[in-house]
This record gives structure tokens, sequence and C-alpha cells, in this order.
């Protein structure tokens, strides 16, 4: 059986990255996205061990010091990591994996992992973005505004990704993407 391909996906908070994946999976057999462990508090509507594996910091830290996880990031004061075993497992049983991440996780996998394939999404615009992050209706101004600065720090390292597609058209982007993966 010939070993899966790892597929990074980053993007800045409200450039689309989980609708295109979303999107995507159902259209792709042997492609799955492998599911981050995280401490933040879980949304409505998210499921543990669906959405994220949500976790406390202690657990976090002890998995960290057990070199459980391929990488890991801190990102708005909360963790996020890939454990190791269950991306492998994946790839050894010919499973095409994809790993949404933020730049800093996908710099960790690339010095890992050099034949991973990365791609990059940016929003077409920054005042696009802010709408985007606005119309979840999630947030706070103050929390819009972080991601926001935050936004344009990830940005900053779209040219380490072998790929760039930019969320202009949905639709456009998930061709765009597909043609990646495909």
């Amino acid at each position: 059986m010939n070993k899966g391909k790892l597929y990074i996906i980053s993007a800045p908070s409200g450039a689309g990255k989980t609708s295109l994946i979303k999107k995507l999976i159902p259209d792709l057999d042997k492609l799955m996205v492998s599911v981050s462990h995280t401490t933040r508090t879980q949304r409505p509507g998210e499921i543990d061990g669906i959405d994220y594996f949500f976790t406390s910091v202690e657990r976090f830290k002890e998995m960290i010091s057990q070199s459980d996880f391929l990488e890991y990031a801190q990102v708005f004061d909360n963790f996020y990591g890939t454990a190791q075993s269950s991306v492998e497992h994946s790839l050894n049983s010919g499973k095409d994996v994809i790993l949404e991440i933020d730049w800093q996780g996908a710099a960790q996998i690339r010095r890992l992992l050099p034949d991973a394939i990365s791609i990059f999404i940016l929003p077409p615009s920054r005042e696009v973005l802010r709408h985007r992050l606005q119309n979840r209706g999630q947030d706070s101004i103050d929390i819009i505004d972080r991601r926001m600065h935050d936004a344009v720090k990830e940005m900053g390292h779209y040219a380490e990704y072998d790929y760039l597609i930019v969320n202009d058209d949905f639709n456009t982007a998930l061709t765009e993407l597909k043609s990646v993966i495909l």
C-alpha cells in the first residue's frame, strides 16, 4: 500500500480555510483532516473528537513533555497541537492527511517532513477579512482587532508555502484547492 500524502493548509482566521476544507473532504475518499488538540473553549456546535480534542492546559503540557505532538503552537492564549501517532497511522494506511494549522506549526512540520505540501489561503483584502470576522458574530470588537493584528503577522508568512490561494470567490478557491490536492 502506498503511503498517503501530507498537506498543510494555513490561513488567517476568517480567510475561509475551514469552510473550504469541509466542502473538499466529502469529494475525496482517501482524504481526511487531522483533528488537533486544543486548550481553547469549545464553541457552540463543536464536537469533542470531531472538531478538536478539547483538553486542559495541564494535559496539553503533559503531552508536550511526552513528545506526543508532531507540532504545537500557542495562538490567542491557547495551545493547539497535532498528535504524531494519529497522523502517522493515517499516512501509513494510505490516507492523505490535511493539517489545518497556523504558520508556526507549518514551519515545524516542513522541517520534520519536507515532502509535505503546503498551501496558504489568503483573503482578498484586510477589509474583507475584518468584515468576515464581524459577520461571524462570535467575537467582541477587541477580539476581532486582536485577530486582525495576528492575521497581518500570519499573512506575512505566505511566501513560505508551496501554493497560494486567494479566497475572493469561494467556488473558485475550492476549485484551486482541489487542483492542488488532486
